[in-house]
């Protein structure tokens, strides 16, 4: 049920006059026309889920191809080597999802395992329709090799009533792809988009999403495959192959990535444009294609619907967020009773670079209710003991506790699970997205997010909500968050961390670059959070009067190794700290 009104006028202002342009085409048009414009639509789907992909979770790939043609030929085969029939279409429909399951599934664990990056991903798109073109060719007699398979019985529909249904399956396919990408889920796209790094600090598996999503869009290009193949009643290994799937992301690209509906435009008005085109100008119109692709990359980056059509921008606009978004304060009560030993226990982290030794033996614990401060001067390992205790891969040696559990080798999102948030030193927030949704998608690891609707309530902590109202940002939850200030970011991400409800802190210089009021602000915060809601914060800073102000207990880095710790006028009244601020010690 779709409960948002400014979403139901979207989509039916989308569905409406696009079904009755599917049924009345077919009276006006020619048959030549209509059977390019058949192929047309089937690649429009093929289209939009390289959008998904692309678009809006930031994966350019070009294996896509691969799915749909693995679907063509699962109907091709089937329809050629065992016959054709209700029982046969549904098994080549079967197989068609069953194909691009496994591949999905070797794909994307091949392309997203935990460390890989985006261009390694990108790699693995482009070795897939290669591979699978290859195993096309050796396929003999029975793939039909480089010739393809042809003269197979298909479903013998005219050519009107083909139209109709596969326009009108594009139709669906499109609105509830708006409407999935709309929804408080399908933002966590936009989110990896933006910033995959803070997305897994917020415990999302990013992995776990990105092949799931692979799976999925795959499936639609599977069966988009199938139902081109039961059409044309011709396969080829082209339609799985790398010049095909780049083909797609330039319908993207010129259509407008991002959109929704401009690839689906932009891949029937070029792919139709390209049938007169290669018959009037054989030889020159794949140059004319990609002149047009470079010059609207150069100059219109977005795409050419979102220069064009700026009525549907603003719709588009409109509707990517609810008009108010209610603060409600959040049920935190901890299941089975609320850890009480050590918050956080370190014994010999150990972190090098080779030869280098970033950090050595580094010990120490903490406590609920302790704000304890890592201090020392530039290259004394602070930042880099911050990532070894967040990301369990980053250590070299040692232990590290969390609320009694061993992070052992756990990722980021794994070590969000046992309590603990982390505070960067620059603030990463998701630029694309309000200030509603970006908290929101913090919680989405408390609260599973809906997949088909948008709520209006924004459950949060309440000491989450002293900082949204602290710093006024509960007066702009509907408001970009590439126009707030640098203070209102930092102040942000800070409620995001603390929207996770950890019981460990992590925060990395979270007054750089604030005003005096602003440090004053987030100092008295920072004293509330260990105060009156018992959480441990770890805080790495400079300014030592900061520092003093705030802090239980203070531990000194020098040079990788812990030199001393005790409380804050031990530390800082000392020969030793004064030694090293400045820059007189030896190595220790």
């Amino acid at each position: 049920m779709i409960k948002d009104p400014a979403i139901r006028r979207q989509l039916m202002w989308l569905i409406l006059p696009a079904l009755l342009l599917v049924l009345v085409a077919p009276l006006v048009l020619d048959t030549y026309t209509i059977n390019i414009l058949i192929r047309a639509l089937f690649f429009a789907m093929l289209a939009l889920t390289v959008d998904v992909l692309w678009g809006y979770t930031g994966y350019l790939t070009f294996g896509q191809s691969a799915f749909f043609g693995a679907g063509a030929y699962a109907a091709g085969l089937v329809f050629t080597h065992l016959g054709f029939g209700p029982g046969y279409v549904l098994l080549a429909a079967f197989l068609a999802v069953v194909a691009a399951l496994l591949i999905g599934l070797i794909t994307g664990w091949l392309s997203f395992y935990h460390g890989s990056t985006p261009l390694y991903a990108s790699v693995i798109s482009l070795v897939l329709p290669i591979v699978l073109t290859q195993v096309l060719f050796s396929g003999g007699t029975f793939t039909g090799s480089s010739s393809g398979l042809t003269g197979y019985e298909a479903p013998d529909l005219e050519l009107e009533t083909w139209f109709r249904l596969v326009g009108s399956a594009l139709v669906v396919l499109t609105a509830f792809t708006c409407l999935f990408l709309r929804s408080d889920g399908g933002r966590i796209l936009s989110a990896i988009r933006d910033n995959e790094t803070r997305c897994s600090y917020l415990g999302i598996d990013i992995s776990r999403y990105k092949i799931y999503l692979l799976i999925a869009t795959g499936i639609i290009a599977s069966l988009a495959g199938f139902g081109y193949a039961s059409f044309s009643g011709v396969v080829a290994p082209e339609l799985a192959g790398f010049v095909f799937g780049t083909e797609v992301i330039i319908w993207v690209a010129l259509g407008g990535r991002g959109t929704i509906m401009g690839p689906v435009l932009g891949a029937v008005l070029i792919d139709w444009s390209s049938a007169y085109l290669s018959g009037n100008l054989p030889y020159v119109w794949k140059l004319f294609l990609g002149i047009a692709f470079v010059l609207v990359i150069v100059l219109l980056p977005k795409g050419l619907l979102p220069a064009i059509l700026k009525w549907f921008r603003k719709i588009n606009d409109a509707t990517q967020q609810p008009k108010t978004v209610r603060l409600v304060l959040a049920d935190t009560t901890q299941p089975a009773g609320l850890y009480t030993g050590l918050a956080i226990e370190l014994k010999g982290v150990a972190k090098s670079f080779g030869s280098l030794n970033v950090l050595s033996d580094i010990t120490f614990s903490a406590r609920a209710g302790e704000l304890v401060s890592l201090i020392g001067p530039n290259g004394a390992g602070k930042t880099t003991l911050m990532r070894c205790i967040s990301d369990g891969a980053e250590r070299g040696g040692g232990t590290i506790y969390i609320q009694g559990h061993d992070i052992k080798l756990a990722p980021p999102h794994q070590c969000v699970q046992f309590g603990l948030g982390r505070k960067f030193q620059t603030a990463t927030v998701f630029d694309s997205l309000t200030v509603a949704e970006c908290l929101r998608i913090a919680r989405t690891r408390i609260e599973t997010p809906s997949f088909s609707t948008r709520s209006t309530e924004l459950h949060l902590p309440s000491y989450a909500l002293e900082v949204l109202r602290a710093t006024e940002l509960d007066q702009k939850l509907d408001v970009v968050t590439n126009t707030l200030s640098h203070g209102e970011k930092q102040a942000l991400e800070l409620a995001m961390v603390l929207a996770l409800e950890p019981r460990v802190v992590l925060l990395d210089e979270p007054t750089a670059g604030l005003s005096q009021s602003e440090r004053s602000l987030i100092g008295r915060i920072l004293v509330d959070l260990t105060s009156r809601f018992g959480l441990c914060l770890l805080l790495v800073e400079h300014d030592l009067d900061f520092v003093r102000e705030i802090s239980s207990r203070i531990v000194v880095l020098h040079q990788g190794r812990l030199v001393m710790e005790g409380t804050v006028r031990e530390v800082v009244d000392s020969d030793l700290v004064k030694t090293i601020y400045s820059g007189s010690l030896g190595h220790a």
